[in-house]
């Protein structure tokens, strides 16, 4: 029955796999911006708690993007476990710190993607993927700038970790 399915499809087997790829990153990062939420409501930032609420969201728009344009060119969407996340984190400061690491690793998920298109010349998936390549450059300016916040505004004075949680809520 595969090989029925893969005949309607444009994706070779190897894009829709590495787009799964994507996909579970994609939700996975969302889970994890969740998580920093949550620790940040804990612990007294709300404003920038309601930004990772905000980039919670926005990741799992991500996915579903990724995912529903698996479906939509015939392809098997897989729906992505959901693994174990950091609850807890050392500081205010490491929370964007981790931020920056995981747009990074999607950033470089990304280009692998795009890489594996032109392998296949899959020229539409290629096209498709662009967007995720302008959103990545987006994301990775703003988790740098909220770490540049960090030293820009002394975090670890409490008037200094006040400000800094008005000030990440405006980013973006």
């Amino acid at each position: 029955m595969k090989d029925l399915l893969r005949t309607s499809t444009s994706l070779v087997e190897g894009i829709e796999k590495i787009l799964n790829l994507q996909a579970k990153l994609e939700s996975d990062a969302s889970n994890k911006y969740l998580a920093m939420a949550a620790w940040l409501d804990r612990n007294g930032y709300a404003n920038t708690a309601s930004y990772m609420y905000k980039q919670a969201e926005e990741e799992r728009e991500h996915f579903l993007k990724v995912f529903k344009y698996i479906t939509d060119m015939g392809g098997i969407a897989i729906t992505p476990s959901v693994p174990e996340v950091q609850q807890e984190f050392a500081s205010f400061r490491e929370v964007f710190e981790i931020a920056l690491q995981n747009e990074i690793a999607v950033t470089q998920a990304v280009n692998k993607v795009i890489a594996k298109c032109r392998a296949e010349n899959d020229y539409a998936t290629e096209d498709f993927m662009m967007w995720y390549v302008a959103e990545q450059r987006e994301e990775e300016k703003n988790a740098r700038r909220a770490l540049e916040l960090f030293d820009l505004i002394n975090g670890n004075e409490a008037d200094g970790k006040f400000q800094l949680d008005v000030q990440i809520s405006k980013i973006g």
